[in-house]
């Protein structure tokens, strides 16, 4: 084996593709169905001097791939296989229609529709391996589970051996308590002479570096009244890079290019002043604690998170900082606000895309010596 080829589909911004990336696989081909996401996407490559996928960027809805695209996307396949490399999908399909806090829609609602296109175009395509990232309540919730189960018995019948667990960006660093349902398989071409599934032991914990029942027992801040920049120190008994000051510090969001992009309410001040630091117990108007690690980044369906200790929305570079994001990261100065909020939002964070890219190499490097 030579080199992890990836295609990746469903990418948005790119955020779960910067993990693979910065850990030694080769983005080969982007699909991303919005103009305004795949244009963040070139940008921040740009901006970080990372290389323009050798099959370029498709701008088009995945379901051409199942059809009039299809040998194209084989012709790729192919190609990047030269070489004893192996090639593998990853994406994330839409999730609000699996969501708590979506409509329920699940697999009959237009995005809920797209997860089974990505199962259906891993089993068209035969990738030697694949990732399939989505929102817990497609573990979670009954009658989503159902069609979930659905899913991985297509792609076991396809030909393909599979792991999946749910896990929390916060085991993976990200100041962030986010659960997603990760789902793992590889072609069981690449191993002949197996009998049973080599993914039986995969090391799903192998970069995991905080325990969740050991975060439980933590003592962390609650609520305190909101004092427009106010000084509070760290408690000494917390783990300090969990937090959303240390990552606000970490990417210097104050100075970052995307440091001034940000919501200014046209009413509701009296309100965001009256919400203590910390509370993020409604829906909306969630104000983050700076010594406590954020709520899932979620800014649609009017959700409104503000800073710990300023009378404001958080900015885009804050919001990136907490999906753990390198600090040379950065969303282009002409996108509109609302979708830098709503890109950032949808991606996985740089933390967890990142410690699953090591997991997913370190396993195929050493199942396929």
């Amino acid at each position: 084996m030579n080199k992890l080829n990836i295609f990746s589909f469903f990418s948005g911004s790119g955020f779960l593709d910067l993990g693979f990336e910065l850990n030694g696989y080769s983005i080969e081909l982007v699909n991303e169905f919005s103009s305004s996401f795949i244009n963040a996407y070139k940008y921040s490559r740009k901006q970080m001097g990372l290389k323009v996928p050798k099959y370029g960027y498709s701008n088009i809805d995945i379901n051409e791939y199942l059809e009039k695209r299809s040998e194209e996307l084989l012709h790729y396949i192919t190609d990047a296989r030269q070489g004893d490399n192996l090639v593998g999908f990853i994406g994330g399909p839409p999730c609000p229609d699996f969501s708590v806090a979506g409509k329920q829609r699940g697999r009959y609602g237009d995005n809920g529709k797209l997860s089974l296109s990505y199962v259906q175009l891993i089993i068209s395509q035969q990738p030697d391996f694949f990732l399939f990232e989505n929102v817990k309540g497609l573990w979670k919730t009954a009658k989503h589970r159902e069609f979930y189960e659905e899913l991985k018995t297509m792609l076991s019948e396809s030909g393909y051996y599979m792991t999946d667990r749910l896990t929390n960006a916060i085991e993976f660093g990200a100041p962030q308590n986010r659960d997603r349902i990760l789902l793992f398989g590889v072609n069981k071409k690449l191993f002949p002479n197996c009998t049973e599934n080599p993914l039986v032991d995969f090391p799903w914990k192998k970069y995991i570096k905080y325990s969740l029942k050991d975060l439980k027992q933590i003592k962390w801040p609650t609520t305190a009244e909101f004092n427009e920049n106010s000084i509070m120190e760290c408690p000494t008994d917390i783990p300090r890079e969990l937090t959303v000051q240390y990552w606000f510090e970490k990417n210097d969001v104050e100075n970052h290019p995307n440091g001034r992009d940000c919501f200014v309410p046209r009413s509701g001040i009296v309100k965001m002043l009256s919400v203590d630091e910390g509370d993020d117990s409604k829906k909306s108007y969630k104000r983050l604690h700076r010594w406590r690690y954020s709520p899932t980044v979620a800014y649609g369906n009017n959700e409104v998170h503000l800073h710990p200790y300023k009378a404001r929305r958080l900015t885009v570079a804050e919001a990136l900082a907490l999906q753990s994001l390198p600090k040379d990261f950065s969303l282009p100065p002409d996108m509109s606000l609302t979708d830098k909020f709503k890109t950032t939002g949808n991606g996985v964070p740089f933390m967890l895309s990142s410690g699953i890219a090591k997991t997913i190499s370190d396993f195929m490097k050493g199942a396929l010596k």
